[in-house]
């Protein structure tokens, strides 16, 4: 069984700032770093990290040295990664006192997979293996029907949410990872109860685990329903919280663990990524994850 990720991977601009930014505000920042990232490169170093051989598929653009270095340097297999003209995706970052964050996303390389690319990338890859997507790629709904088609076990973490998901088939899903606001916006429900119903109702083969920030995660499969909380630590930068969480969670689902220990796993890994600067440089190794 192999495992592809097919997503973004982007240069993060971070800001530190005492409060994020207000409509007609200037403010100075008093911090900022440059560091790789994406929702589909953090969640790859995640699995690479958590001990998970992962095949990266995405694009960069000319100044993506920076960024394929950062997927050899955590074992990611970068077969998959083409350079391309024009600009890498990146985001503009603040990060305030608390730890809290916003995110302004360019796309850039990430918008511009070609149906062409998609098939030959699938074209190495067969029933069973894993696919795992984020929505920071175009195409995702070609993605998603050429995987299908071949068997693969299709995990989908739905962020960030936009009008693009509505032209995706989710029965396809075989695993969903989101957060409230993502189930909200799929479900049209603001209770996490009433969401893993819809959900259930919606996709009852898909599995489903909800994270609830503070109130911690929730995985559901048919009758199936296992709860975890948060570890607490002091927060220094969410940013890759909820993509190390994705990682080490799949990683503990590949190694058929037990769902209670995979999602305490994903938890303990998330709380140390949340006490750290950064985003693929705050996910930690399952030597520091089991050591905590």
């Amino acid at each position: 069984m192999k495992v592809l990720n097919f997503g973004s991977l982007n240069l993060d601009y971070v800001y530190s700032v005492d409060h994020m930014v207000k409509p007609g505000e200037t403010l100075a920042s008093f911090g900022m770093n440059t560091f790789c990232g994406g929702k589909g490169l953090n969640q790859s170093i995640a699995l690479a990290r958590a001990g998970v051989p992962v095949f990266h598929a995405g694009m960069v653009g000319e100044e993506g040295e920076l960024l394929l270095n950062a997927c050899e340097g955590s074992g990611i297999k970068t077969d998959y990664i083409r350079t391309i003209p024009g600009q890498s995706g990146h985001t503009i970052i603040q990060v305030d006192k608390e730890g809290q964050n916003c995110i302004l996303l360019y796309g850039g390389a990430n918008r511009s997979i070609t149906r062409e690319y998609v098939d030959e990338v699938l074209g190495n890859f067969e029933k069973r293996d894993i696919l795992l997507l984020q929505n920071e790629v175009n195409l995702l709904d070609y993605i998603i029907d050429q995987a299908y088609e071949r068997g693969m076990m299709i995990i989908l973490n739905p962020s960030p949410y936009d009008s693009a998901l509505d032209g995706c088939d989710f029965s396809k899903i075989s695993m969903f990872l989101l957060n409230e606001v993502e189930g909200e916006q799929i479900t049209g429900e603001n209770d996490a109860e009433n969401m893993l119903e819809k959900l259930k109702a919606m996709y009852p083969k898909a599995r489903v685990v909800l994270t609830l920030g503070g109130e911690g995660s929730v995985y559901q499969y048919k009758e199936e329903r296992y709860r975890q909380g948060i570890y607490k630590v002091k927060a220094v930068d969410t940013t890759a919280a909820g993509d190390t969480f994705t990682g080490y969670f799949i990683s503990s689902v590949i190694d058929g663990v037990p769902v209670p220990e995979g999602l305490a796993l994903a938890a303990k890994a998330a709380a140390i990524a949340v006490s750290r600067q950064g985003a693929a440089a705050s996910i930690p190794s399952r030597e520091e994850v089991i050591k905590e």
